[in-house]
Order: C-alpha cells, then structure tokens, then sequence
C-alpha cells in the first residue's frame, strides 16, 4: 500500500489503474499485459475488459469513464473568459478534445485582443478520410461572438500528426478570409496520437 502523501506521477501505469480498480496490482498488470498499451486498454469494449479474469461489470465500467472523466477535466482548463497562459496549456486542452476521436473533427477557440476564451466550436466533422472546411462558416462564427483571434485545431485519427499539403492549403485560406475582416489566426494544431504539430512554428501559415 503506497503512502497517502505519495506523488501520483511516482507510480506506474499499472499502480495508478490499481487504485481505480481497487483490486491490487496483479490485475492492472494483467489488463495492460493484455491490451499492450494503456490507452488500447482505457478504449476497450466492456465486453473485451470483463473477459480478462477478475475483471467485472463494475470495474469495467470504471475503467471506460477514466477517458470521459479525463477530458472533462482539460475542457474545463479553459473557459469563457480564461486567458490562454501559454501554448502546453492549449495543447493539452484540444488533445483532451480530439486525440480520442476514430473521425476527423475540426475545431475553432475564439478569443478576444487579450487572448481571452470566448468559446470553442466543432464546426466540421468528418470521416478518418477527412473534412470539408468552409472558411466564410469560420468567418462567419468568428464575427458572431467578436473575436480578435483564432486557434484552429483538428485531429488526424491515423495518430500520424504531421500536416498534409491540404492541411496547408485551408489554414493559409482561412487566414486571408480572417485577414479580410481584421481577425488574427494564431496558429493551427494538428492533434495526433499523443502529440500535437503547430503549424505556426513550423512556419507553415
């Protein structure tokens, strides 16, 4: 039995689910052991988890709310009117957002000229093929709620986040669109598999 007082990112994979399970380390090793990583694990059906043995209804569900438990807490990491303090904090959000999804969803954070939060949108959803982007809906929500600027984001579910030549061409689209009516896009995240690519810093906007 671990400490009260012990520092989470002290323990293990394993060490961590034990303490959602309740049911000792063995079967939190098994389950990982099985499933070979924690987030193909934390994703699998009921049915797959209660097959291991020890594993029952109850925990299974328990391990199945760990990922809605978890992007519940970065959604709520920026509100309306929270500033943005730095790009992690950003990027940590929108992967709690996106990271997950098995289709390509396309999203924007709108702020105002203090890089406050005035709200997010999912505006496009599309298949793991990809999404049709329409700037003048972009321009048009942006004008909606005020904003000064933009932060685009959308997930790759492949995992790969490098971004393609039409991810290119729509973030340069969107920003002459943006230009036109004096809103400001800062940067456009492709979310992957547990990174994410800023196309602002890889001077790609």
């Amino acid at each position: 039995m671990r400490p009260a007082n012990t520092s989470y990112d002290e323990l293990s994979d394993a060490e961590l689910l034990a303490l959602f399970l309740r049911g000792g380390n063995g079967i939190a090793v098994d389950l990982l052991l099985r499933f070979g990583t924690l987030r193909e694990m934390l994703h699998a059906e009921a049915g797959a988890l209660c097959a291991q043995p020890g594993v029952g209804a109850a925990q299974a569900a328990t391990i199945r709310a760990i990922p809605e438990l978890a992007r519940r807490y970065y959604a709520s990491s920026l509100q309306p009117g929270d500033s943005i303090r730095s790009p992690a904090d950003t990027e940590a959000y929108l992967q709690a957002r996106l990271r997950h999804l098995d289709h390509e969803l396309f999203c924007c954070l709108f702020l105002d000229n203090r890089h406050r939060v005035l709200r997010f949108d999912e505006l496009f959803r599309g298949t793991i093929d990809g999404t049709s982007v329409y700037p003048r809906e972009v321009v048009k929500e942006a004008l909606a709620v005020n904003a000064a600027a933009v932060i685009l984001a959308h997930n790759h579910p492949s995992g790969v986040a490098e971004p393609s030549q039409a991810d290119e061409r729509i973030t340069r689209r969107l920003k002459s669109a943006l230009e036109l009516v004096d809103i400001r896009l800062l940067d456009h995240l492709v979310i992957g598999d547990g990174r994410a690519t800023s196309m602002a810093s890889r001077g790609l906007m």
